[in-house]
């Protein structure tokens, strides 16, 4: 597209990535609607966004670190979300009785930001290879989650349930006026440089680590609203159900135009994909596919999405149509 034309796109619609995303989602909008009107109904979407809220939510803070470059990655966030859930359920709920949310959900938030800095410490400061870091972590909140509560149990109070139906919005919408405000401080700046060239930032005077350091600390806060917003779908503990999240997350991310090399990116394009995967599966479930089937699915989107991403995949192609 020339220069002319993307002058009135929005920002967010410069990659051709996040272009492609935003057409596939408007068709898998309509084939739902076609397949299931009455789901899909206006009077529905509350209960449809508190079906959506912990993928879209998972798929932005797993892009978090990318935005920070160099291989940052965080595969702990499905995980993550399942240990939160089940202490939740079993300690704060469950034997200490608090069900406030003035108790339930700064301990969310707080359990995110404790793994945020645990994962930030290993992959940016101690400068461990942040997937090995992350997928250390990853196996850590899942055996730890499998410990605290075996098999699923557990209730959740009425108003934690319903942020998975009328108030689903206020998950979604606290973390994307967060991600505005945070836009407009000069951090947001300074990671996206880190991000595009950390050397340049290095020279400039930036501290590399400690920005992508903060990378990991946003991702673990973003995963702690994300498994509120599971707690409340579920309605109960499950160890078992965070870890999915990673893979599909990871190919949202990427499907949406999130560059896994770093700096380009962010929550607009994070919601595209998220969205894009939630109505993929909503549409494989409605032909009754087996959940083999869906992993299959999801792998190819990440296989495909990462192959659009690739540079070197783009000048090659534009080698050839220069040629033809």
């Amino acid at each position: 597209m020339s220069k002319s034309g993307r002058k009135w796109l929005p920002a967010f619609l410069d990659r051709s990535e996040t272009r492609l995303a935003l057409v596939l989602f408007v068709v898998l909008a309509a084939i739902n609607v076609f397949l299931s009107p009455v789901r899909f109904s206006p009077g529905n979407w509350p209960s449809v966004l508190g079906l959506a809220a912990p993928l879209l939510l998972a798929t932005f803070a797993i892009s978090l670190p990318f935005l920070a470059g160099r291989g940052s990655i965080d595969i702990s966030v499905g995980p993550l979300m399942g240990l939160v859930n089940v202490i939740l359920i079993r300690f704060v709920i469950g034997e200490a009785g608090m069900t406030s949310p003035l108790v339930i959900v700064p301990a969310a938030l707080a359990l995110g930001l404790l793994s945020g800095a645990l994962n930030g410490f290993l992959a940016a400061i101690l400068r461990i290879q942040p997937i090995v870091a992350t997928l250390g972590t990853y196996l850590i909140y899942g055996g730890l989650a499998l410990a605290i509560l075996p098999s699923p149990s557990g209730s959740v109070p009425a108003w934690l349930s319903q942020l998975a139906g009328p108030l689903s919005f206020l998950p979604v919408g606290i973390v994307i006026l967060a991600w505005l405000g945070f836009k407009r401080l000069p951090l947001y700046e300074t990671l996206m440089a880190v991000g595009s060239e950390d050397r340049a930032a290095y020279t400039a005077g930036v501290n590399v680590p400690m920005v992508r350091f903060t990378a990991y600390l946003l991702a673990g806060l973003v995963a702690g609203v994300a498994a509120l917003s599971l707690t409340a779908l579920i309605g109960s503990g499950d160890p078992n159900i965070g870890p999915g999240y990673t893979l599909i997350a990871v190919a949202a991310a990427a499907l949406g135009g999130v560059s896994l090399a770093g700096g380009v990116g962010g929550l607009t394009a994070a919601l595209i994909g998220a969205a894009d995967i939630f109505l993929l599966q909503n549409m494989l479930t409605a032909f009754n596919v087996s959940t083999f089937v869906l992993q299959a699915a999801y792998g190819t989107v990440l296989v495909l999405a990462v192959c659009l991403n690739s540079d070197r995949l783009k000048a090659r192609l534009a080698t050839w149509m220069a040629r033809t």
